[in-house]
């Protein structure tokens, strides 16, 4: 069959795991009281890629299993036996043995900030891996030994105190003591940040300094002296603004920290994610990486990205400018516009920063959003929006409700982001209005924080993923990433399966923990829905987009704990090899340019980027 001449890749599993495929019009041959299945329940199956030891006795028997997956173009062209699919082949067709590796579709991030973190990327030590408090500030003071006059060190996000053997966060003493001439700058989450002293001489911080935060403050000494110290309460909006005045990476360099960051995200198999944008990422001034990477066709992350207002009481102004220059799914398969958000308007939103006392929305909210949720329903613009708290999402919902009747509001695929403690009243109400739900690992961590001020009992309900699964909202997983959350799928992965935290905490009880298959799924054929995009990708089936991800250990059948660990040997997007190691290491793309020669992540390491150097404290 000449579609498979030529440029077309065939893939084999070997017999040992293997994933259920099921062609359009065969589940008629199956009763519903046989296999207790519908229909979206066995597509659910197939995105996920179960093994024979993770089905149930009658679907093993029942439905015909697949070992290979030809390719062709940017597609899966058929899925099926090695003798089926072998057969298809032709005297140009690639022909890759996976040794019985498992294979699953490649992981979407419904929530991250992709955009602005590749912008980034080059210039963090990633904390995200580090076992203990001492451990990371060796790495700060190894790093502030081989940082050049002009650059910094920046560990933002992606670590917990409670993940730390110590159990307590560093002081600012400590950062001083291990870095004195290099300006540093640690973010903890959205609670707080600390700039060693070298980084307040750097940008003119003294006791002359105007905060001109939102919220939040600068702490101050007995003689009005900034510390060091920088504190949300509970805005974070101090913290970002102070790491904004830190020096940026030039255009080029830019470009290639990008380019390294999708190489990590590919190296832990991801291939999609929503970009939410973020404060001081505008639109489009900060979008020109991202651009040029697209026009290259150098981008190896399919990215759909949100509008995120920056600009406080004249966000109206910002969408009706942003309308005239893009539209809702404009773009290409690599990179579009999917809608508006997660920021619709500043005082809409309600900042998580659990180790603080719950914000109240003020009460012009309601006035502020009402003419922004107006222009975008009548221009049909899909919406995203942050919510933490109960109490938030219902004046949220009455609003969107009320502004929404009578204009397609559930056609537009609109998402509630978070949810920590909402009802599954709220749950349901977001399903009947046709929104659907993302949920991150942020409580993971922030575990300790929670307790401390919730309880046991109400950390115990925190987070129900549970409950969204049966209020009908559809549902898909991210990560937040990455200035709290570690943008790596797999902690978000093990938190939803052991219900722990970054420390071990547990979390959930056993009865709200997700299966392996459900917590997959959130991760693959679920995210498609969050762009707009069911059917075309998420999913190991013909007509799909061939985004793989063949993993270095069975997900399905490791230990718990083991979850964390797993990369991806090989991931193809768009069935493109953009990443591969170890036995494909053959199959690698050409390597990428390289980071400045200061850059932590090469001696360090990151999530998905292995450290290349002599130091023995990698993050990895």
């Amino acid at each position: 069959m000449a579609i498979y001449d030529g440029s077309s890749t065939i893939l084999t599993w070997g017999d040992v795991l293997k994933f259920i495929v099921l062609q359009s019009g065969e589940v008629g041959q199956f009763s519903e009281p046989e296999l207790r299945l519908r229909r979206k329940d066995v597509e659910d199956l197939v995105s996920a890629s179960l093994s024979k030891s993770s089905q149930t006795p009658s679907l093993a028997s029942a439905i015909p299993e697949a070992t290979a997956v030809a390719i062709s173009g940017d597609q899966i062209a058929a899925v099926g036996t090695d003798k089926y699919i072998l057969g298809l082949a032709g005297p140009g067709t690639e022909k890759i043995d996976l040794g019985g590796q498992r294979v699953i579709p490649g992981l979407i991030d419904s929530h991250t900030y992709i955009i602005r973190q590749g912008n980034n990327f080059a210039m963090e030590l990633r904390w995200d891996h580090v076992p203990s408090l001492a451990d990371g500030l060796r790495m700060l003071k190894a790093q502030a030994e081989r940082t050049p006059a002009g650059q910094w060190i920046r560990v933002v996000g992606g670590w917990s105190v409670d993940q730390f053997a110590e159990r307590r966060l560093p002081t600012i003493d400590e950062i001083n003591a291990v870095a004195p001439d290099v300006p540093v700058y640690v973010l903890h989450l959205y609670d707080r940040a600390w700039l060693n002293k070298a980084a307040l001489r750097a940008l003119g911080i003294d006791k002359h300094f105007y905060e001109p935060f939102v919220s939040g403050r600068l702490e101050r000494d007995d003689n009005g002296n900034p510390t060091g110290l920088a504190m949300a309460r509970p805005n974070a909006q101090p913290l970002y603004a102070l790491l904004d005045m830190a020096p940026k990476l030039d255009f080029e360099q830019q470009i290639t920290s990008t380019k390294h960051y999708f190489k990590a995200l590919n190296g832990l198999g991801l291939t999609s994610a929503l970009d939410c944008a973020g404060g001081f990422l505008n639109y489009p001034d900060d979008y020109g990486v991202i651009a040029e990477l697209n026009k290259r066709g150098e981008q190896t992350v399919r990215i759909g990205y949100q509008l995120f207002a920056q600009r406080p009481l004249f966000e109206l102004d910002d969408f009706k400018r942003w309308n005239d220059v893009v539209k809702p799914d404009e773009g290409n398969d690599y990179l579009k516009c999917v809608g508006a958000g997660e920021m619709l308007v500043a005082s809409a939103y309600d900042f998580e920063d659990f180790s603080y006392p719950r914000p109240e929305l003020p009460k012009r909210m309601e006035s502020d959003l009402r003419p922004v949720l107006e222009f975008l329903f009548e221009n049909r613009w899909p919406i995203r929006f942050h919510c933490t708290y109960e109490e938030s999402a219902h004046r949220l919902l009455s609003l969107i409700e009320e502004v929404g009747q009578n204009k397609g509001l559930e056609e537009l695929n609109w998402i509630f982001d978070h949810g920590e403690t909402i009802s599954e009243g709220t749950m349901e109400w977001v399903a009947r209005m046709g929104g659907g739900i993302s949920y991150q690992n942020r409580i993971a961590f922030q575990t300790t924080a929670y307790r401390a001020r919730y309880g046991e009992d109400a950390l115990r309900e925190v987070m129900p993923v549970k409950k969204m699964m049966a209020s009908g909202a559809p549902l898909a997983a991210g990560t937040d990433a990455t200035r709290v959350s570690s943008y790596n799928p797999w902690l978000a992965i093990h938190w939803a399966v052991s219900g722990k935290g970054r420390g071990g905490d547990a979390i959930w009880d056993a009865a709200n923990r997700l299966d392996r298959h459900d917590a997959l799924r959130h991760w693959t054929a679920a995210g498609a829905w969050f762009s707009r995009e069911q059917g075309k990708k998420g999913q190991i089936k013909p007509g799909q987009l061939a985004d793989i991800a063949v993993l270095d250990r069975d997900y399905f059948t490791v230990a718990e704990d083991q979850i964390t660990e797993i990369e991806a040997d090989m991931t193809l997007v768009g069935g493109k090899i953009v990443y591969a190691k170890a036995g494909f290491a053959a199959h690698a793309p050409a390597p990428l340019p390289e980071l400045p020669d200061w850059s932590p992540v090469p001696i360090f390491g990151a999530p998905g980027a292995a450290a290349h150097g002599p130091n023995d404290m990698a993050a990895e």
